[in-house]
């Protein structure tokens, strides 16, 4: 294993992962927003779009829907108060200085960018704490898991908040100079606080940082270290926790995401997180084999505690928002690091020599078992990349080039904002009370439900002008009654 410890080696192994990880993540990059969790995109990606719109301004974002589905308040300036749209504005400025790109394409590769950091700082983390080995071994893992790669390319705030975890971790991680500790640890606080501001839920990934604060220097450079970085991490997420209140038609309800209809530690939490999710989704059943030896072998001592406060950190995220991690598979990407990191552990076990184990036949299960976890993971994740709906996208081309720009859109998809997003144009993604939605301005109803049992597009054609009705879509216009 002395080639692991050469520098130019690791670095040649570095550099080709980063090519690995953003070649695989390039797949499907140009496909419309309407794959798997296409809502929460859409919601994510009308943020950045009407930045371009209204001018970038990060303390009143915007997304399309006006409706009271989201807030149980209408919302007619669309106002999107829940993380600070940090990620979208840096995904604005790359379109502006990237011509011939989408929007989307932009946050994508902001998102592929993000993960890349992360895959590399994984490695660094990996490194210092355990071996060189493990951190290779888990810069690979973590480029090539399928569930990975296909929400490292997503139009998603998440990727983009746990590279700033994994930084704020690996500054912490410097601050063992009695030089630097202080600018290190401000430093180290300010990636937290972004991380925060983008994904509060990434206090969870953050409890590690725990160690590093108790770990280094004397008790005075302890409690000041402990005490600065907590304030610098926290305090920006208060107050934009504060600003956000002043629109309170702009924030969603999330009391649900904790244990709405009681779900925690019932049989279908369990079934969903960790048979469902983690052993099949993220670790496609092999991986089971490596993440429980990274968890069973015994802890260097540079690693410490370290594993365990982000183990417990992860437990206590799955047991505190129960409904929402069982709700969505989004959720679990916060996990991706941990599970990375003892994955690569037990990978790094089985390829060194290991008393009372044959070499060569733990060589063979290792690699066998990567092989395996990743082409049943991929065989499910595949499925994520699919566009299920595209009569959807060819609709809400025909409304962007028929309609004006400024133009208010009904575009009815059972709540679903992608519909809506696919028009270019700010709305209401659900349809019912029309007359009410035409007097908060209103002005085209845009649908794919075309057939003999739409009732509601045959009550409107009759009443207001049809700009297009055929096969696949309709689009009304409210503000033409049909003369009788």
């Amino acid at each position: 294993m002395k080639l692991f410890s050469n520098t130019f080696f690791r670095i040649f192994i570095y550099v080709c992962i980063t090519v690995l990880s953003i070649g695989v993540r390039l797949y499907h990059i140009n496909s419309p927003v309407a794959d798997w969790h296409s809502w929460r995109q859409s919601d994510t990606a009308a943020v950045a779009r009407n930045f371009l719109r209204y001018g970038i301004d990060p303390l009143h974002p915007r997304y399309d829907d006006f409706s009271n589905i989201q807030t149980g308040k209408d919302n007619p300036q669309g106002w999107r108060m829940v993380e600070l749209p940090l990620y979208q504005v840096t995904a604005v400025y790359l379109y502006k200085i990237m011509p011939g790109i989408s929007l989307e394409v932009a946050l994508r590769i902001v998102s592929i960018l993000a993960t890349t950091g992360s895959v590399l700082l994984m490695g660094y983390l990996l490194s210092r704490l355990v071996s060189p080995l493990t951190g290779l071994v888990g810069a690979f893992v973590y480029a090539i898991l399928p569930y990975s790669i296909y929400y490292g390319r997503t139009i998603l705030p998440g990727p983009f908040a746990t590279f700033w975890v994994l930084l704020s971790l690996s500054l912490l991680c410097l601050a063992d100079s009695k030089r630097w500790w202080l600018v290190l640890t401000v430093l180290a606080g300010i990636s937290a606080a972004i991380a925060l501001l983008v994904r509060p839920m990434t206090a969870f990934l953050l409890l590690g940082s725990w160690f590093f604060l108790i770990k280094n220097g004397s008790m005075k450079q302890k409690i000041v270290s402990f005490i600065l970085y907590g304030l610098v991490a926290c305090y920006p997420l208060f107050l934009w926790r504060k600003w956000i209140l002043q629109f309170p038609e702009g924030i969603a309800p999330s009391e649900w995401l904790y244990n709405y209809g009681e779900i925690r530690f019932k049989g279908a939490w369990f079934h969903w997180l960790f048979a469902r999710r983690i052993a099949e989704l993220i670790l496609g059943y092999w991986g089971l084999i490596l993440f429980g030896l990274g968890i069973a072998v015994k802890s260097v001592k540079k690693e410490g505690w370290f594993s365990l406060l982000w183990i417990a950190g992860g437990l206590s995220y799955l047991v505190i928002f129960a409904t929402g991690n069982v709700q969505h598979d989004y959720y679990q990407t916060l996990l991706i690091p941990i599970i990375v990191w003892f994955t690569a552990k037990g990978i790094a076990a089985l390829v060194r020599p290991i008393a009372g184990l044959s070499r060569w036949s733990s060589i063979a299960l290792a690699c066998v078992s990567v092989l395996f976890l990743w082409a049943f993971s991929w065989y499910t994740i595949r499925t994520f990349y699919w566009i299920n709906r595209p009569e959807i996208v060819e609709a809400g081309k025909a409304a962007d080039a028929m309609l004006p720009k400024d133009a208010k859109v009904i575009a009815p998809y059972f709540g679903d904002t992608t519909f809506l997003y696919q028009t270019k144009r700010q709305g209401w993604p659900i349809g019912f009370d029309i007359e009410k939605k035409i007097q908060k301005g209103a002005q085209y109803y845009v649908t794919v439900s075309t057939g003999d049992s739409d009732t509601e597009t045959k009550e409107l054609a009759k009443t207001y002008t049809v700009l297009v009705r055929n096969g696949t879509y309709a689009i009304i216009d409210l503000t033409k009654p049909v003369k009788k």
